[in-house]
Parts: C-alpha cells; structure tokens; sequence
C-alpha cells in the first residue's frame, strides 16, 4: 500500500518561514506528478502548488511569490518553501502525489496532512 508520509509543519510566527517534505514510502514505477494543497478550517481544499517529474511547476496567481515546491523524484520526495508566512496562511497542508505502483496501477494518492499554524 503506498503511502505519503509529510513532515515538517508547526508552529511558527508571522514572517518566518517553513520547509513542509514529503516522501513517498514504498518504491513506486514512476512518479509523474507531486504537489501540496492545504484546508484552512470551514474552507475548501484548495492548490498550492505542483511539480512535475520533468520539472515543471505550477502556482496558482494567489500563491505565487512566498511558496516554492521542489521535487527530487529520484528519491520520490517532494519539497515546499513556506517564507514570509503569514496568519491566513494557517491550514492542514497535504501532500499528493500521481504515481504508478509496481502493480502497474496508476493512481492519486493524499499524504495525511500536516498541520502549519502561524501566529504571534
């Protein structure tokens, strides 16, 4: 069973900044796709960012400048930057990933979230 395993949220004040990994936890075939979304209570889930396995990112406009995602597929891990951090950036950060498994069955799977909190 693949699993998303993220780490690296916490408590941090306003201005400061995070660094959110994520790793696959099983060898998988390959990897097309990974990327980060976060829920900010009573919200929907919405996108941070995305990485592709040939290196393409994507932001959209509202999270452009602050994030960066990065991507190390040879060890099946994605990264995110979190600088400049701001209160209403507080949310349970989840990481995805568009993978195919050694069953040769291509799927979406979601890491459990990781909580970031930002306040003074």
């Amino acid at each position: 069973q693949v699993q998303l395993v993220e780490s690296g949220g916490g408590l941090v004040q306003p201005g400061g900044s995070l660094r959110l990994s994520c790793a696959v936890s099983e060898r998988v075939r390959s990897i097309y796709t990974m990327g980060w979304y976060r829920q900010a209570p009573g919200k929907e889930r919405d996108l941070v960012a995305t990485v592709s396995n040939d290196g393409k990112t994507e932001y959209p406009d509202s999270m452009k400048g602050r994030f960066t995602i990065s991507g190390d597929f040879a060890h099946n891990t994605v990264y995110l930057q979190m600088n400049s951090l701001k209160p209403e950036d507080t949310a349970v950060y989840y990481c995805d990933a568009d993978l195919l498994d050694y069953r040769l069955v291509r799927g979406d799977y979601w890491g459990q979230g990781t909580q970031v909190i930002v306040s003074s």
